[in-house]
């Protein structure tokens, strides 16, 4: 299940000012902040993947797909449907440490100050969004106020990742870059180690590397369905590439750095995959067709993202970015209007599809396990369109009820 959403308030997008790179804040907020419309834009945009990948865990019950896929088992419209969604979490966590940076610097000059603002907010929001998963997040995807198992997914991870982030601030900013490299690069290194449920570091290392069922006290058990060391690392890389979004920078000069980051990426997974040793698990297998092999090279493993599933999806995701710094204001206005009230739309979407399935399994009695499934994978897509347009109306309405409601509270949704 995949997802994620920028935390950081004041640099988001607004829709009325789509057509711009910077955009200031409403009269009514408390302060003027820089906007950001092509960073929401692109938030917007894998939302919608991510829309359509939690349409089709929920209404192609009966054609779930493991990670890595099973390529055997999964056709190729299927496996290119879930193979979109690969974009969200890494994209999504890379905008956090993004908006992280620029929050900071929205501080004020001093850049001590700065930091030690968005080192408290950091951690108060990491803190809200580990509490939201193993509340709202769980039931919305259960419908079971005491779940037998606890899903720790994106958002836990996220809220976590915040919490390390919120420590690495005070670095200096080539120390966190480095960092984050060394992490995304090199955590593979880390894949030999394995710990076992009756050892005293299994829940540590199934919180960090390896997903793993945690027992809980009160007799149900956790799993760490996104281990957080490689996020720790992809939310580094956006806290370091924060400077290239100031204002003094020059637009065509931004693009020219997201182009080559991104390219460079994409050229060290192309070396990494087609080697096909370090950087992925699974290797890849020459098919039976071109498109078999295609498969098999792009199955990367996510749950924790190797290697080159992190350098393949940033890499595609800093050459979107550059590519939402030149689209038109009509295209940019539709997307930040979901990027701009990012997790507002998380859980309502949640809500929307598991209900309407739910629903819909009582009245046919058609349902698997509580769920019904459509019959084919083009239908998965039309379910998902049909989905965003309520959610694109009251994201819509959410954004601008919170723009006109300033309350301390409201920095948390």
């Amino acid at each position: 299940m995949s997802t994620v959403f920028s935390p950081i308030p004041g640099v988001a997008g607004t829709p009325a000012s789509a057509s711009d790179t910077h955009a200031q804040a409403p009269a009514g907020a408390q302060a003027k902040r820089s906007r950001i419309v092509s960073v929401d834009a692109l938030r917007g945009f894998v939302m919608l993947l991510m829309l359509v990948d939690h349409t089709r865990e929920l209404f192609y019950y009966h054609m779930q797909v493991s990670d890595p896929m099973a390529l055997p088992a999964t056709p190729p419209s299927l496996f290119f449907t879930r193979l979109t969604a690969h974009l969200c979490a890494p994209v999504f966590v890379l905008l956090t440490g993004l908006a992280a940076s620029l929050y900071a610097d929205s501080r004020g000059e001093d850049a001590g100050s700065g930091r030690a603002a968005v080192s408290s907010f950091l951690l108060k929001r990491g803190l809200f969004l580990v509490a939201l998963e193993v509340t709202v997040v769980n039931f919305a995807w259960s419908f079971d106020p005491a779940p037998a198992i606890v899903y720790l997914q994106v958002i836990w991870v996220i809220g976590l990742a915040m919490i390390a982030l919120a420590a690495l601030v005070h670095l200096p900013r080539i120390a966190v870059l480095v960092l984050g490299l060394a992490i995304v690069l090199g955590h593979n290194l880390l894949d030999p180690i394995i710990f076992t449920p009756d050892q005293p570091g299994y829940v540590a290392w199934s919180m960090l590397h390896d997903r793993g069922f945690i027992d809980l006290p009160f007799g149900a058990r956790a799993r760490t369905s996104y281990p957080l060391l490689p996020w720790i690392g992809v939310i580094a890389l956006g806290w370091s590439i924060g400077p290239w979004f100031a204002r003094q920078i020059d637009r065509d000069v931004r693009r020219r750095r997201l182009m080559v980051t991104g390219a460079a990426a994409l050229a060290l997974f192309a070396v990494l995959r087609a080697l096909n040793g370090y950087g992925e698990p699974l290797p890849w297998q020459v098919g039976t067709t071109p498109l078999a092999t295609i498969m098999s090279v792009l199955n990367l493993t996510k749950y924790p993202p190797s290697a080159d599933f992190i350098l393949l999806t940033l890499g595609i995701g800093m050459l979107l970015l550059a590519a939402f710094e030149r689209t038109s204001a009509r295209l940019n206005g539709v997307l930040v209007v979901f990027g701009s009230a990012p997790l507002f739309f998380y859980i309502l979407h949640l809500f929307l599809l598991h209900g309407v399935n739910s629903l819909t399994g009582a009245v046919t009695g058609g349902a698997i396990k509580g769920l019904v499934s459509v019959p084919n994978v083009a239908s998965i897509w039309l379910v998902a369109a049909a989905a965003a347009v309520p959610c694109w109306f009251a994201c819509r309405w959410f954004g601008r009820f919170k723009r006109t409601h300033t309350g301390w509270w409201w920095r948390y949704l």
